[in-house]
């Protein structure tokens, strides 16, 4: 017969948001049951974001790595992560952990290794694992995915890969700079949710660097020869190589939680919430990260875990929204976006928008250190940004700045104020802000009119 556990939160899934949750809800004095039925850090630490960056970096490394030595790299720093997302750290916060697979039993019970628990609150933190589309024959051959391809013992000579968005492209430039051969197939354009003037700095990087990626082609059938080759027929011809990786995109992990049991409303993108991530129908359980249904950044389920902490812990009114949510593709060049793009600024405001560039050859730091590639793009509604995508080195960390100004509602007056280093790239901000007010200041018959008045006047 299974013992039973009474808590006040389970959470689980022990991923970026479920690890996050556990952490601060058992450190101001809840009662914490944390279920992972795989790896404790979640895909983020074990096949997403930690091991394609380390990948990307070993790729870049002079002299060039090895591909086994590369994939050391990727293994090496998993290992230095890990202690921070492991069983053993949490149990010394105080966190219960339990590792199997749950399930939910009824709308307040849930059973997970020879236990049921009864919960408070239950919060889903499931993330999402690789989609596999229907492709004619690739169940039949061996194939790729983001789960997997850290596991090569082998360098590939020619790399397929089946999606042009973030993960396909990074893989693809990572796997190049190896030494790889690698051809991308994209049913559409690649790095389609980003601005197309953006990612075309991206694309025509990725191809000048020796990338075969074929946009507007659709992957139609897979087969394997004897010697081995895969080959994928499409839309405008076939290719062939010597490995295969599936990238077109994610699918929420819900399949193991039998969410009918509870009662919890849900389909195909995750679970059915509300603004508070609380799901609409079973008020005892919530949805963070991927499981809630919206944007799959590993840094949008940490943002998850402070919307519910507020709820659940001191039951305060706390909405999640993603129209202040950045996202960074982190090829050479990085591509980075936040808010809205140029055309959908558009079609909510109309011309009623500003959008101002400013490209990376002016910048002083740029020119110094040879990283001339790029553009940074601003729109702006009213004197306030609204959206902000930059194509260039170190776009990540310069997309902070409207990340910013955009959660907090800044006027772009307070980019232009701010003071920073000389010669910096972070001055391309204030440069995009500056570009915003020239016109008003240097070009204005009344601003002119007033100068000339006060040098008129003054002793």
């Amino acid at each position: 017969m299974a013992h039973e556990i009474t808590t006040d939160i389970c959470i689980i899934g022990a991923g970026s948001g479920g690890l996050s949750l556990a952490a601060g809800a058992v450190q101001m004095g809840a009662r914490v049951v944390l279920v992972e039925g795989h790896k404790m850090g979640g895909d983020c630490l074990n096949y997403g974001c930690v091991p394609s960056k380390a990948l990307l970096a070993a790729g870049r490394m002079l002299p060039p790595l090895s591909h086994r030595d590369a994939l050391d790299h990727v293994r090496e720093t998993i290992a230095t992560i890990e202690p921070h997302d492991s069983q053993e750290r949490f149990e010394g916060l105080g966190v219960r952990v339990i590792r199997d697979w749950g399930r939910f039993t009824s709308r307040e019970t849930l059973e997970a290794g020879g236990y049921v628990i009864r919960a408070r609150r239950f919060v889903i933190a499931t993330g999402s694992g690789p989609l596999v589309p229907p492709i004619d024959g690739l169940s039949d051959v061996p194939f790729l995915t983001n789960e997997t391809i850290f596991d090569l013992t082998e360098q590939p000579e020619h790399l397929i890969i089946i999606g042009g968005g973030p993960i396909g492209l990074e893989m693809a430039q990572a796997h190049r700079q190896l030494g790889c051969k690698v051809t991308v197939i994209e049913g559409a354009k690649a790095l389609g949710r980003d601005d197309p003037e953006m990612a075309a700095v991206v694309v025509q990087r990725l191809s000048a660097q020796g990338i075969d990626i074929r946009e507007n082609t659709s992957a139609q059938k897979v087969t394997q020869g004897d010697d081995g080759r895969i080959s994928v027929e499409t839309s405008s011809g076939s290719v062939s190589g010597s490995h295969l990786l599936v990238a077109v995109g994610r699918q929420v992990n819900l399949d193991r939680l039998e969410l009918d049991r509870a009662g919890v409303e849900h389909s195909a993108k995750g679970v059915t919430v509300r603004a508070d991530l609380r799901s609409f129908s079973n008020r005892r359980v919530y949805a963070i990260g991927d499981a809630a249904g919206g944007l799959h950044f590993t840094h949008v389920a940490g943002y998850h875990a402070g919307v519910v902490i507020r709820s659940i812990l001191f039951g305060l009114r706390a909405k999640a929204r993603a129209d202040h949510i950045p996202w960074v593709t982190y090829t050479e060049p990085e591509l980075a976006h936040v808010g809205l793009s140029e055309a959908e600024a558009r079609q909510r405001y109309g011309d009623a928008i500003e959008v101002i560039r400013q490209p990376y050859s002016g910048m002083d730091r740029a020119i110094a250190t040879g990283m001339t590639e790029g553009l940074a793009k601003v729109i702006v509604y009213k004197g306030r940004p609204v959206g902000a995508a930059i194509a260039g080195a170190h776009a990540g960390d310069l997309i902070g700045v409207w990340a910013l100004a955009i959660a907090n509602g800044l006027k772009m007056s307070a980019v232009a104020n701010t003071v920073l280093p000389y010669p910096s790239l972070g001055e391309i901000n204030k440069r995009l802000a500056g570009s915003y007010f020239s016109p008003r200041l240097f070009e204005s018959a009344m601003v002119k009119r007033v100068v000339r008045t006060v040098q008129r006047v003054l002793p």
